[in-house]
């Protein structure tokens, strides 16, 4: 296969329609989802929340407007062919170009600060963006990118678990930091889970489980049986919508998996608000 040569404008025009469009249009799913949720929520209350949260979201739509104020840290999955160079400009750069263009242009919220401690001045253009790159086989690019607000991402934790904790230390993770969360994330919830690998390959696997379409489950039927009974559990909740009650604490949850040491046992929970935001497209 002949190396494919990809200009850096296109990768920064894609980057900047993503983000764009991730915050203006709310993927299929979370609607479907959020429909489903109205149609079956027991509370009154409940039941009116998501109706408000379904018409906000299309009246987001209709008008290209941001369908939450936060619109987010930018953050990235990338699989990014070998058989692929840039021209014209560096790969990074063309991202960070693409969502400053987006967060400019876009007119969404830039929320970006240079120092986490000490001076915390924004960046004033929403970068720079957190980029996962993975390297495969091939001559494209394909890129996920989405918004991640933090009033959710807020409520994330990890446990570096020992393998004598088993499942049920898994479930009892996961469900306790959703409990801890209460109403603060903006339910209901997109949860992301992230098991093995190392401390930080888990949290990159809880944050990837969030980016998955929320009507698909896991190819292992071991871990989508854990799926939706940990989604069944956190429903029994009751925070439900905007936390004010009712049967729809979270939309979905989603694990990702990753071998990881004999000792060890990681799991991390990142939970996602109902603007759950993505978008993807291949270059």
């Amino acid at each position: 296969m002949e190396i494919r040569r990809i200009k850096a404008a296109e990768i920064r025009e894609t980057v900047k329609r993503l983000f764009m469009d991730c915050n203006y249009y709310i993927g299929g799913d979370i609607m479907s989802a959020l429909k489903n949720a109205e149609k079956n929520e027991e509370s009154p209350v409940g039941k009116s929340v998501l109706a408000q949260i379904i018409e906000n979201d299309e009246i987001a739509a209709n008008e290209r407007i941001p369908l939450c104020q936060d619109t987010g840290m930018a953050v990235l999955f990338v699989e990014y062919g070998d058989k692929v160079t840039v021209e014209d400009g560096s790969f990074n750069e063309a991202v960070e170009d693409g969502v400053r263009a987006a967060y400019d242009e876009g007119y969404l919220r830039k929320s970006v600060v240079s120092d986490p401690v000490f001076d915390r001045i924004n960046t004033k253009d929403n970068t720079p963006a957190i980029i996962h790159t993975k390297i495969v086989p091939g001559d494209r690019i394909r890129i996920t990118a989405g918004g991640k607000g933090f009033g959710s991402e807020n409520m994330s934790a990890i446990k570096m678990l020992t393998p004598s904790y088993g499942v049920e230390g898994v479930k009892r993770f996961v469900l306790d930091t959703v409990f801890a969360a209460g109403p603060n994330p903006c339910p209901p919830i997109v949860v992301g889970v992230g098991i093995g690998g190392t401390f930080e390959r888990a949290a990159q696997l809880a944050k990837l489980a969030t980016f998955r379409p929320i009507d698909t489950e896991n190819a292992d039927p071991r871990y989508s049986a854990l799926e939706r009974e940990l989604l069944c559990e956190i429903n029994k909740m009751g925070f439900g919508p905007a936390g004010l009650g009712g049967s729809n604490t979270a939309l979905g949850v989603n694990i990702e998996t990753s071998p990881t040491h004999i000792a060890g046992m990681p799991v991390a929970v990142n939970i996602c608000c109902h603007a759950a935001r993505h978008k993807s497209a291949e270059i």
